[in-house]
Formats: C-alpha cells, sequence, structure tokens
C-alpha cells in the first residue's frame, strides 16, 4: 500500500512514518509544509529508506496536493496546527488549516477516488470531562479555537463519508508523548527547561488531569484503525491513566533528580479544561491495546530528550 502522511514531518506523523516503515512493507510519502513544528531533522534517521519520500507542500495548496495524492491509496491526515495557547493568542491559521485544509484533503481524497483515508483528531473535542470517559457517540463541547477547529474538521471529514461516499475513518486520542515532540508542549517543555537549568511552569493549582499516552502505541493503534477500521467510524485511543499535571510533574522532577524549586505556578490558561478521558472500548475490539505503561514511557522519554539534545536545542533557541 502506498500511503500519504500529511504533515509527516511533525511529532506524531515522523513517529508514524517509522511506525509504518518497521511494521509493514507500505511506501510512505510525506507531504509537510515544514512550518515551525514540523522539520526534516525529525525524519533523518529514514532518509536512506527506498520505501520513504518527501514532499514539501501546504494542505491548503490545491495543485500541489493533488499532484501528491495522485497514485496514493491511502492518506493518513495528521497535519494541523496543534497548540492550544497559540490558538488562544490567534485563531487565524488554525481555522484556515485545521477546517479549510481538511477540507481540501477530503476534496481531493475524493476526486482522486482514495482507498483509505484516516483523519487524527483530538479528545479535546469532547471538552471538559468531570466524570467518566467520553464516547464516540457523545455531543462535542470543544472550548478553546484549537479544539474548535478541530471539532470542525472532523465534521468535516465524516461529511465527505455521509455525502459521498470517501471511506473516511477518524480517530481521537489524548495527550501523546514521546521522541521528537516540539519543545513547547508540556512534557518536552518541563523536561528540557530542568536540563537547561530553568523552572516548570504549571498552570492554576496544577489539578488538571490528563491521559498520557506514548506516540508509539497512538501510531500502532493509528495503523490498524486505517488497516481495519469501518468507513464513517470514530476510535478514541487514550492509555487510561488520567493523571493530574501536578503528579506528572513529579515524576519528571524525580527522574531528573530535581528539587520542588524547579515548579514555577503561573496564571491558568483562559479557558482550562479541568480533564479529559475517553472510553476506548471501540479500538481495543479491533485488536490495540497499550503496550507502555506511563512510568516506563516517561522514563524512556526523559532520556531520550537529555540523550538529544543535538534535536531540540535549536529549536528551543530559534522558538
Amino acid at each position: 500500500m502506498k500511503q500519504l502522511i500529511t504533515g509527516g514531518a511533525g511529532f506524531i506523523g515522523s513517529n508514524y512514518v517509522r511506525h509504518v516503515l518497521a511494521h509493514t512493507d507500505d511506501e510512505v510519502t510525506v507531504y509537510d509544509a515544514l512550518t515551525y513544528a514540523g522539520n526534516l531533522s525529525t525524519l533523518r534517521d529514514v532518509d536512506d529508506s527506498p520505501r520513504y519520500r518527501f514532499v514539501k507542500g501546504n494542505i491548503c495548496d490545491p495543485g500541489t496536493l493533488e499532484d501528491a495524492m495522485a497514485g496514493q491509496d491511502a492518506v493518513v491526515h495528521f497535519a494541523a496546527e496543534s497548540h492550544v495557547d497559540r490558538s488562544i493568542a490567534g485563531s487565524d491559521d488554525f481555522v484556515l488549516t485545521n477546517c479549510f485544509g481538511t477540507n481540501l484533503v477530503m476534496d481531493t481524497a475524493r476526486r482522486l477516488g482514495v482507498e483509505r483515508v484516516l483523519h487524527v483528531s483530538t479528545d479535546e473535542v469532547y471538552g471538559s470531562v468531570e466524570q467518566g470517559s467520553s464516547k464516540e457517540t457523545d455531543p462535542l463541547e470543544p472550548r478553546s479555537p484549537y479544539s474548535a477547529s478541530k471539532a470542525g474538521s472532523d465534521l468535516l471529514a465524516l461529511s465527505y463519508h455521509h455525502t459521498h461516499g470517501v471511506p473516511v475513518v477518524v480517530t481521537r486520542c489524548t495527550n501523546n508523548f514521546g521522541p521528537y515532540q516540539f519543545p513547547e508542549k508540556a512534557i518536552p517543555l518541563f523536561v528540557t527547561n530542568v536540563l537547561d537549568g530553568g523552572t516548570i511552569p504549571l498552570y492554576g493549582d496544577g489539578l488538571n488531569e490528563r491521559d498520557w499516552l506514548h506516540v508509539d502505541d497512538h501510531c500502532a493503534a493509528v495503523l490498524l484503525a486505517l488497516q481495519k477500521g469501518a468507513p464513517g467510524e470514530i476510535y478514541n485511543i487514550g492509555a487510561g491513566n488520567e493523571t493530574p499535571n501536578r503528579v506528572l510533574v513529579d515524576k519528571i522532577l524525580a527522574l531528573l533528580q530535581a528539587g520542588e524549586d524547579r515548579v514555577q505556578y503561573v496564571e491558568d490558561r483562559k479557558g482550562h479544561d479541568r480533564r479529559y478521558s475517553v472510553d476506548i472500548t471501540k479500538i481495543t475490539e479491533l485488536g490495540w491495546q497499550r503496550r507502555r505503561t506511563l512510568d516506563e514511557a516517561l522514563a524512556q522519554t526523559v532520556a531520550w530528550y537529555r540523550d538529544n539534545r543535538w534535536w531540540w536545542e535549536p529549536l528551543k533557541a530559534a522558538a
């Protein structure tokens, strides 16, 4: 199978490329605009693979997108603006990329007759979940410009299935972490700050809860949903280990042998969702299971950032 991977030079996309090359015989074409969060250093270890190629392009550019998608059997759509704080500061790029761009991806796939299309989304579209876990049939209640734009992109993708018969599958994952994550996101920001002798900025009272999913486990679920998911269906992907941010910070401090003086409480994020949790019954019924505990995966991730300053230091300096 030939896969076009939009946003494949970003964090999750690049890890998905490695997963596909390691576990299948598929050919992959990465399509990425190389904005601040996507760069080719993230993919340099697969440069020599004969089953990998890179095309620079924006999903909002119809001509370049169609050229890259022509002849592909499947599209895995990761490309998105994804940082909540940036969406609060300015939402235009989020609406443009996540909504208009997704519409263009789906319409191009429709016209070209692509056999499988997987749209990667987020649990944030459900909004804050005070109790229990969100099911795929629950109403969407996004509370930030980022999550609202992703909810819009989900609905656009699914509309192409219901209206045009495009074989679209949607996945919604919890918070990812692991190698090659841009150091504005929580875990790499916290770890690299401490490694540089700085502090960990902790929003509000530090008790907001997130379900942390290692990116490799997420990529395995995405590939499974692409191969076996039913068109028109949504699949939640989560690790089932909802953890308060303060507890996560304590785990990172312990791994880095750093003290409480490294924690700096800061003003809470506007509209900060208190808790996310998803019901993963549907994806487990396809045969997926989480393979890494939070503690195991966090230790591996901290070690990766400690050992790979070459990758994150230039990005952090530029940012």
